[in-house]
C-alpha cells in the first residue's frame, strides 16, 4: 500500500511537471541522433552486500562524436528479495554536442555525483516489475570566462529521479538462462535547489529493448532510445528542449564473489 500510494504521487508530480513544460509555446528544439554503448558489472560480496560498477560511452551522431562519457560506482545492500539499496559516486564529462550545446559557452565540463537509490521489484504473471528512486547531490562544472581552458566554478544542485521498468521473457514463463526478453522503461528526472535553472524538468527517457540472458553471469540488451532535455538557460529568451533519438546497447555481467569451493 505504502509503495502503490508512492508510486501515485510521483506519476502525478512527474507528469504534472512534464504537463506544464511541454504546454509552453516558447521554446527552441533541438534534435540530435545518439547512440548509447554501457557496460554494467555487479561483484557479489555475500547475501546482503555487493559492488556496482558502470560505464557509459554516449556518442552524438550514433558514433562519430562525444555525447558524454560516464563512469558510477557504488555499493548496494539487498535489504530483503525485493528491497535493493545503494550509494554511490558517478562522473561525468559531458561535451558541446548538438547546435545549441548544454554549456552555454560551447565547451565541455565536468560532473562529479554523489547519490542515494532504492529499487523495489515485483512480479505480476511473466512481467517482471521494478521502481528506481534515485537522489542525486551533483556539482557541474561552470567557465566563469569563455578565455578559460577548465571549469573554475562547481555549483552544487540537486536532482530527484524515477524509473519504472517492465521486462518479459519472450519463451517460458521466466527469465532463465537461455532466455531472449523484451523490457521497456521511462525514466524521469527533476532538478531542485536554489541553483536550478530553467530545467525544473531535467530530462525524460523511454527505452524499448530486446534482451537475452546467456546465464548468471551474461545478460545483453540493445534498442531505442528517446530522450528529452531541457537546458538551464533560456536562448534569445525562449526555453531550449533537446529531442534525441537513437539506441543504446548494454552488456551486464553478475561476479558472484560470495560462492565458497569446497574441496
Amino acid at each position: 500500500m505504502v509503495f502503490t500510494k508512492t508510486k501515485l504521487f510521483f506519476s502525478a508530480l512527474f507528469f504534472g511537471l512534464i504537463s506544464n513544460s511541454f504546454s509552453a509555446q516558447n521554446r527552441i528544439s533541438n534534435h540530435n541522433n545518439i547512440g548509447w554503448y554501457a557496460y554494467n558489472g555487479t561483484f557479489k560480496l555475500d547475501s546482503k552486500f555487493s559492488i556496482h560498477t558502470e560505464y557509459q560511452w554516449r556518442r552524438n551522431d550514433y558514433i562519430t562524436t562525444w555525447q558524454q562519457s560516464l563512469l558510477r560506482l557504488g555499493i548496494n545492500y539487498q535489504a530483503n528479495p525485493n528491497l535493493q539499496l545503494r550509494v554511490g559516486y558517478a562522473w561525468a564529462e559531458t561535451f558541446p554536442y548538438g547546435e545549441i550545446p548544454l554549456n552555454g559557452m560551447g565547451k565541455d565540463f565536468t560532473e562529479h555525483r554523489i547519490y542515494e537509490m532504492a529499487t523495489v521489484t515485483d512480479k505480476i504473471g511473466k512481467i517482471d516489475l521494478s521502481h528506481r528512486f534515485m537522489l542525486e547531490q551533483r556539482w557541474v562544472g561552470r567557465y566563469s570566462d569563455a578565455n578559460l581552458t577548465s571549469e573554475d566554478q562547481y555549483p552544487f544542485m540537486n536532482r530527484a529521479r524515477y524509473m519504472i521498468r517492465l521486462h518479459m521473457p519472450l519463451k517460458g514463463t521466466s527469465i532463465a538462462d537461455k532466455t531472449p526478453y523484451v523490457a521497456v522503461y521511462d525514466e524521469m528526472m527533476i532538478g531542485f535547489g536554489k541553483n536550478v535553472g530553467e530545467n525544473i524538468f531535467d530530462q525524460n527517457r523511454i527505452g524499448v529493448l530486446l534482451g537475452y540472458k546467456f546465464n548468471d553471469l551474461i545478460r545483453v540488451e540493445g534498442g531505442y532510445l528517446n530522450q528529452i532535455v531541457q537546458l538551464g538557460r533560456e536562448v534569445e529568451g525562449k526555453n531550449v528542449f533537446q529531442y534525441n533519438n537513437g539506441f543504446i546497447v548494454s552488456a551486464n555481467f553478475n561476479f558472484d564473489f560470495s560462492k565458497k569451493t569446497v574441496d
